[in-house]
């Protein structure tokens, strides 16, 4: 493979990402994590698996970072979970820490890369690795609006009856309980959701897809979601590698744009082979505006706590 992608941290989504990698035949795939053997067993299983699944991505376990060398991207899902009662913030002290070592590694052997963050809090892990790595603003992005779009599309789909395939969402803001989804421009088959479901409805899908990751959490009761988040930033790497320059949203750090100042916040984006490369800004209601400026006052408590740290 020509192309290469490092996921760091062998745990339920970091294993994950790297089988949709490699299934889908996107790029070689290396593997890191702390805890011996791990990687490297993760890594052995699923290159044992391509005869079976028909590829030819190679895929290497690691506990260092040489491996790494030359990444074209790196996934950062390193950190501890949420557990039943936490919230994402609750994790920001520990993950912040775990997230400035990874990333001093990733950009010390892989200066040219682009970071997709998965590590939560999100927006705030985003901060983290964008002042450590010291990387362009198009070069550091995190998985949230996907994720939670896709959220979304899945709960239309399942309220509709009708295939995922024809369903379209954009949820913006921060990743936590003050994201903003847009009904206004969530579609099906180009229909927006507003002329297909009652008020009362929507409200209940958006309440959902705000509380999409602890419903989760509160059902496995021993980890968090990583199947959808795995597929998320597997969405996004694709873009970037095969150039895609699609339209997905992601934790994207502004300068004015949404009238939003030095914080990453979910924004549509257009991902390509540089990464983001351009913001795509939509037009918000007075209401819509007003709670992406409240996600933002959020986030932007997290970022302070973050410099007392």
């Amino acid at each position: 493979m020509d192309k290469k992608v490092t996921v760091v941290g062998a745990g339920n989504v970091g294993a994950t990402a790297a089988q949709r990698l490699a299934e889908k035949e996107l790029c070689d795939v290396v593997l890191i994590d702390i805890i011996e053997g791990v990687p490297q067993g993760k890594a052995l299983d699923l290159a044992e698996a391509a005869p079976i699944e028909k590829h030819d991505a190679r895929l290497v376990g690691s506990n260092g970072y040489e491996a790494s060398e030359g990444s074209d991207i790196v996934i950062i899902t390193a950190g501890i979970p949420r557990k039943p009662g936490m919230s994402r913030d609750d994790l920001i002290s520990t993950n912040a820490g775990i997230v400035k070592n990874v990333t001093e590694a990733v950009a010390r052997f892989s200066p040219d890369a682009v970071l997709i963050i998965v590590s939560n809090p999100l927006d705030a892990m985003c901060h983290v690795a964008f002042e450590t790595s010291g990387f362009p603003k198009n070069r550091v992005m995190g998985m949230a609006g996907v994720l939670d779009s896709a959220r979304f599309r899945a709960f239309i789909a399942m309220e509709l009856n009708v295939s995922v395939e024809n369903t379209h969402a954009f949820v913006l803001g921060g990743h936590g309980d003050t994201m903003v989804p847009l009904p206004r421009y969530s579609t099906v088959a180009g229909i927006p959701i507003t002329e297909l479901l009652p008020r009362d409805r929507i409200d209940a899908l958006v309440e959902r897809t705000a509380n999409g990751g602890a419903e989760i959490v509160s059902l496995l009761k021993t980890g968090s979601a990583y199947y959808a988040p795995a597929s998320a930033a597997v969405e996004m790497a694709e873009s970037i590698l095969k150039d895609k320059k699609k339209i997905l949203p992601c934790a994207a750090y502004l300068e004015g744009e949404y009238d939003i100042h030095g914080l990453f916040i979910g924004v549509p984006v257009k991902l390509g082979a540089r990464g983001i490369e351009e913001v795509i800004q939509i037009r918000l209601t007075d209401a819509e505006q007003a709670a992406l400026n409240k996600s933002a006052d959020a986030v932007r408590e997290l970022v302070d706590v973050l410099k007392r740290l």
